[in-house]
């Protein structure tokens, strides 16, 4: 497993919310935690920018992943649109999270409520080499659930 050292500022709506934090000793991703000065009620269907109140600045080659967090999103249809959701290296404002209610009652928020999780990753950059054929594949062109299928 490969460590990478990551700055981090709390702002200060921020100042009673812990940092991000692994729940478990094997988990991915880091929980990141509502920083509001009042409760926010997501209507269904509604989303909403809910800040964290940090800023981070990732190490170059690296980001950071925003998902969903499942619990969330089985017991109330509460979901991260955009997702996943990535924070580039050279971005230094607040992580906000994009919450989307796709459940059928009315969902509060509360401050320091877990909301979505972090993943902190290496990433390639690519460069591309034109051709006017790619090479032959067995899957060819089949895509959309085509494979498992015959």
């Amino acid at each position: 497993m490969v460590s990478v050292s990551v700055a981090i500022s709390k702002l200060p709506h921020a100042k009673n919310i812990g940092l991000p934090a692994y729940a478990t000793e094997h988990a991915a991703g880091m929980d990141l935690c509502a920083a509001i000065a009042q409760d926010i009620i997501l209507a269904p269907g509604e989303r909403r920018l809910i800040p964290t109140g940090l800023s981070i600045a990732l190490p170059e080659g690296y980001e950071a992943q925003v998902r969903p967090r499942s619990g969330l999103a089985i017991k109330n249809g509460v979901t991260v649109l955009n997702s996943p959701g990535t924070i580039d290296a050279d971005y230094r404002g607040e992580v906000q999270i994009i919450l989307a209610n796709l459940g059928k009652e009315a969902f509060t928020v509360t401050c320091g409520m877990r909301i979505a999780q972090m993943i902190v990753a290496p990433y390639g950059r690519v460069a591309w080499k034109e051709e006017k054929e790619l090479p032959v594949s067995t899957r060819g062109a089949g895509g959309f659930g085509s494979t498992g299928t015959k």
